[in-house]
């Protein structure tokens, strides 16, 4: 009986297992594959994302490698030095009290670790905030609670005339238009807080910080619609600042401006951040003798 009920649990684990693994490889789709392939990172959809990539991937690896070593080294000294059974009762290993060229090595190695990841960051940093001398199109970017407003500086371009605005609420997410391959300019600021500009896709985001513009330059290049976020937490909607990225061809983001120029109303024209406050109070001083 004792065989039968063996044999019996044994056919449903197989079972079971050949189940979960049909699960697991059916959910398991290209995109996902893929994904892991990338660490996580979505795939890419700007000129800046493959020097956040690269930096993304290297530290993952040089991460793998660190922890594997120090892992191994902490199982190679458990077996090593675990305690021997043929021992008298009480005995110990010899005890060191220091080892100089140990503690040197162990001192400067994680400098040397921090050295190389602190040159990569800076060399990536310096990539992906480099200014083109001439961007196709620039968009201002006003981030506010909860919103966020895009003005397309189009007044130079002959084919718009005008700046266009697209401005969000806390109900309804707006729209930002971009062209594929044209480089943008953005110029960021803040009506209020500190927001946080972020395009997942484009592996980029930056602050928007009242009373301190902040510009960077991108090229989209892949066609789409993404979400934008704001990645700084900046009150209680702060979850309802998301935007749409519609990255386009040219033709159709000239197509858009048209006809948002041809609808007229409160689209035309820049809108821009109020003066922001001194909000620190003041005393006023006093005279001699009060």
């Amino acid at each position: 009986m004792g065989v039968l009920n063996n044999r019996a649990g044994k056919r449903w684990m197989t079972l079971g297992a050949a189940g979960l693994s049909a699960v697991l490889l059916t959910g398991c789709s290209a995109e996902t594959a893929a994904q892991w392939g990338r660490w996580g990172l979505p795939e890419a959809a700007s000129d800046r994302a493959v020097h956040i990539g690269s930096l993304w991937n290297g530290a993952w690896i040089a991460s793998m490698i660190i922890g594997a070593f120090v892992w191994g080294l902490i199982g190679w000294v458990a077996f090593r030095y675990r305690r021997n059974r043929k021992a008298a009762p009480g005995h110990a290993p010899r005890q060191s009290r220091y080892n100089l060229p140990l503690e040197i090595l162990y001192t400067l190695v994680p400098f040397l670790i921090i050295g190389v990841l602190f040159f990569f960051t800076v060399q990536t940093q310096n990539n992906v905030l480099a200014k083109e001398t001439d961007p196709d199109h620039t968009v201002n970017v006003l981030g506010e609670k909860w919103t966020w407003t895009f003005n397309y500086m189009e007044e130079e371009n002959p084919a718009v005339g005008v700046v266009i605005n697209s401005k969000g609420t806390i109900n309804e997410f707006p729209d930002l238009y971009l062209p594929v391959d044209k480089s943008v300019r953005f110029n960021l600021i803040s009506a209020d807080v500190i927001h946080s500009f972020w395009i997942p896709e484009f592996y980029f985001k930056l602050d928007v910080i009242p009373g301190h513009p902040n510009s960077f330059d991108v090229t989209p290049t892949k066609l789409g619609t993404f979400t934008g976020r704001c990645a700084e937490l900046c009150g209680t909607y702060h979850a309802a600042m998301l935007f749409n990225v519609h990255v386009v061809t040219e033709e159709e983001f000239i197509a858009y401006l048209q006809e948002a120029k041809a609808a007229g109303g409160d689209r035309i024209g820049e809108v821009e951040a109020p003066e922001y406050p001194n909000t620190v109070p003041t005393v006023p001083a006093k005279e001699h003798g009060e």
